[in-house]
């Protein structure tokens, strides 16, 4: 897993989503001060095709760039194409957090999504064209923030159950949460219960994508609120 430096959220909710079926390693990006949050983003792509040397001979089975935000900066066409010149030049299936929700939606067979964003409101658009450019159909746009404003690191369970559950949604919606920042275990049981919703978060995402290329097969994603994990069998890297 490459991660951006200050997530908080992706490698507690991956360790919790992997369990012992794989062994996370994890790398994160430069730290880059100073400059606006465009150019860090920026910066985070400009970044990744060294990345995937700083693991050096470590045997690997899956790659990912378990980090969102800067994918938006990009087209959905831009962003297959590098993780497949990537997978290539490693010989390691590589995906990006966004391909690996693209690759779930499918699995599910998703057609329209309401998309759950914490970013600001100017990469929430962007994230909101890099969806529908990808055939998808947003339905409705969630935009959530932290009490001190817009930022994944920052936004609580607390503040998404308080600002996702009143927004009236379909009970049969799949929700996309995008974001390996954001806390979103804590809400899966609540933001289903009652309900035929299928939640999708970031971090959901590429733990299947990684355990499906670990052991060879997709494995499942339910809409059964209580079964609502990764589950499959062996324990390789990923």
């Amino acid at each position: 897993m490459i991660v951006a430096p200050a997530n908080p959220s992706a490698e507690p909710e991956l360790t919790r989503l992997l369990g012992s079926r794989a062994d996370m390693h994890v790398a994160r990006l430069p730290v880059r001060p100073g400059p606006s949050l465009a150019d860090r983003l920026d910066s985070y792509n400009a970044a990744l095709p060294a990345m995937v040397d700083v693991f050096g001979g470590l045997r690997l089975n899956a790659m990912v760039m378990a980090c969102s935000e800067p994918r938006y900066l990009l087209g959905p066409d831009e962003d297959r194409e590098q993780c497949a010149e990537l997978t290539a030049a490693t010989g390691v299936p590589f995906a990006t957090a966004t391909l690996a929700m693209r690759e779930a939606m499918e699995h599910v067979m998703a057609t329209d999504i309401v998309l759950v964003s914490p970013y600001q409101p100017w990469i929430t658009d962007l994230a909101e064209r890099f969806w529908k450019s990808s055939g998808l159909t947003v339905t409705q746009v969630v935009q959530v923030r932290a009490c001190d404003g817009y930022s994944s690191y920052a936004v609580t369970p607390a503040d998404l159950l308080s600002q996702v559950d009143p927004a009236e949604l379909p009970e049969d919606a799949v929700l996309l949460f995008t974001g390996t920042g954001l806390p979103t275990l804590p809400v899966l049981r609540r933001l289903t219960s009652g309900s035929d919703r299928l939640v999708l978060t970031s971090n959901l995402c590429v733990a299947w994508w990684a355990l499906s290329r670990a052991v060879g097969r997709h494995v499942t994603l339910s809409r059964v609120p209580h079964r609502r994990r990764v589950t499959a069998q062996g324990g390789r890297s990923a």
